[in-house]
């Protein structure tokens, strides 16, 4: 399979991008004048008019990071939460679905005879909320520069298919596939890879800063972002130019983003917020649900919870001077029949998670408990005389020391007690000798990629997964391609293939043969392990209504209204 993007020369547009950057030093002016007007318009109301962003403003808090606002360079829900809300798509889920329907697309697109082309047609007269025109050149110029840029915390990996991406006219985008009618290319379209940037504010070969984002007003989702403080506050206003598929209900979104649970718990309960979504803990959601001035809202569960493993520099890995690629994966195993899930599910999260046994989650097409039947006692639960014997079986020394990698403001504050669980399950019988470590967020993205100069810092280590979109695609290829999301270091040429064959497959019930070989293949080389399946949790005041958790696993703001 090829996965070099072919960079296609732009349409029409592609003159005007290069008359407005003219020269770096007029960019940075244009910018700068930019900024500096905004300044002055905030100071006197203008950009942040509260009078505009008055009465059914909905305000809303959550513990989630963002890490900028730039798509090509990070791939997380609480970037992806924002992106959702400021950016279009070609194609997005209409609310109580999961599955693509048009946004800035004009028709649903259509495959060539061989399956190889992907033609789709945008709106006509398309604007960017800076009156820039939205044209096929964006749609071209946003999915290249993610491949150009080639981010190791960006959603690269979700665009492994697509081999070129030409634009005949300013409505017209075809993708060449390397996978013959692709079942997931609309969905990928409509991921964190998808959205559409404007090419005349982003940089294509480097990550565009946040201050150029916002001060150039590059938005043509159903919000505009007005004001963005980095993990503080984040103020929207509808976008009146967006014709996609969710139009703001709302004039305006005010986000307040907090360090602590407890504190996001308490401005609900107080109405400081309207709604509080991601991350409560499991003893405050049991409590809201006893409050008479809140309502919970829940949604299908699609959240996954991992143990991953760095290939490199785990025991025995891969760059390690005693590397030895049996004994690394003995570890592995050693560590899947130790784990307890039930114990995480019901000690820990107090039944808002459930164990998880295999990498689809429960309800998608393709689930498979490969790891129940492969690891513990057979039906669930632990086993240290089978941990003791894979290991022995390698000729391991035991204890082994593990150094394992956790964090707690972006995956939530019970991760400290699910950790602490799983080194005492792991030290269960002495086999491992466990050094617990938690990083703030901002560090931990980095320090755990694998990259050309680094074979990164986490031996293994905690990772949470919030889909992309609704489909068993997104649980497997992203972790287990070889220029995989964790960037861990695995690779397996079987896997690449068994991902591409089943991407491809029409026949559902061929799909799904193909979905269980690939589980099959890795329970056995365990470059990861699932512990928990979770669902998605909203609480809101009394007074406010259209808070979707659905099958699309995205939460819009632009359905939420208040009395």
């Amino acid at each position: 399979m090829s996965r070099q993007l072919v960079v296609e020369q732009g349409a029409s547009k592609r003159g005007r991008e290069n008359q407005w950057k003219g020269s770096t030093r007029s960019h940075i002016a244009v910018v700068a004048l930019l900024t500096t007007v905004l300044l002055v318009l905030s100071g006197c109301g203008g950009v942040r008019d509260d009078a505009a962003l008055s009465g059914d403003v909905v305000s809303i808090g959550t513990t989630d990071k963002v890490n900028m606002l730039d798509p090509a360079g990070t791939y997380e829900t609480g970037s992806y939460a924002v992106f959702m809300q400021i950016y279009p798509f070609l194609f997005s889920p209409n609310y109580g679905k999961s599955d693509m329907s048009p946004d800035i697309a004009a028709d649903d697109g259509s495959w060539s005879a061989d399956g190889s082309e992907f033609t789709v047609k945008l709106k006509s007269g398309l604007k960017f909320a800076n009156g820039h025109d939205l044209t096929s050149s964006d749609v071209k110029f946003s999915l290249d520069r993610i491949r150009t840029i080639g981010s190791a915390n960006g959603p690269l990996p979700l665009l492994a298919n697509i081999q070129s991406v030409e634009t005949p006219d300013d409505t017209t985008v075809v993708i060449r596939d390397a996978v013959k009618n692709d079942v997931t290319l609309k969905q990928v379209l409509g991921s964190p890879a998808g959205p559409i940037v404007d090419e005349q504010t982003f940089s294509a070969g480097k990550l565009t800063e946040d201050s150029i984002i916002v001060a150039s007003n590059a938005f043509a989702g159903p919000y505009a972002l007005t004001d963005f403080k980095l993990n503080e506050s984040a103020i929207y206003r509808r976008n009146t130019t967006y014709r996609g598929l969710t139009p703001a209900k709302n004039s305006g979104v005010q986000v307040k983003y907090f360090a602590d649970p407890a504190n996001l718990k308490l401005a609900v309960q107080q109405g400081q917020v309207d709604v509080a979504y991601r991350t409560l803990t499991p003893t405050d959601i049991a409590d809201l649900r006893k409050d008479a001035n809140v309502r919970v809202v829940t949604g299908p569960g699609g959240e996954e919870r991992y143990l991953v493993f760095n290939m490199k520099i785990m025991p025995y890995g891969e760059s390690q001077p005693n590397a030895d690629a049996n004994k690394a994966l003995a570890v592995r195993r050693a560590v899947a029949h130790l784990v307890d899930r039930t114990a995480l599910a019901n000690g820990v999260y107090k039944g808002t998670y459930t164990p998880l046994y295999s990498f689809i989650p429960d309800g998608l097409a393709g689930h498979d408990d490969t790891l129940k039947a492969a690891y513990g006692d057979g039906n669930g639960k632990p086993s240290v005389e089978k941990a003791k014997q894979v290991l022995e079986a390698a000729g391991v020394d035991t204890p082994v020391d593990l150094k394992l990698q956790y964090n707690t403001d972006h995956y939530g504050a019970t991760s400290t007690d699910e950790y602490a669980a799983v080194k005492t399950q792991l030290e269960n019988g002495g086999l491992f000798k466990v050094d617990l470590q938690q990083t703030e967020w901002t560090q931990y993205t980095k320090d755990r990629v694998v990259s050309k100069t680094s074979d990164g810092s986490y031996p293994i280590y905690q990772l949470g997964w919030f889909p992309d979109y609704s489909d068993p695609d997104n649980y497997l290829s992203p972790f287990f391609r070889s220029d995989n999301y964790p960037s861990n270091g695995y690779h397996n040429a079987q896997m690449d293939d068994l991902l591409a064959r089943q991407a491809g497959e029409q026949d559902s019930a061929k799909r799904e043969a193909l979905l269980k070989r690939i589980q099959e293949l890795e329970t056995g080389d365990l470059s990861t392990i699932p512990l928990l399946q979770g669902a998605q949790v909203a609480v809101t005041g009394t007074n406010v209504s259209g808070v979707t958790l659905d099958a699309s696993f995205r939460f819009r703001y632009a359905s939420v209204t208040k009395q």
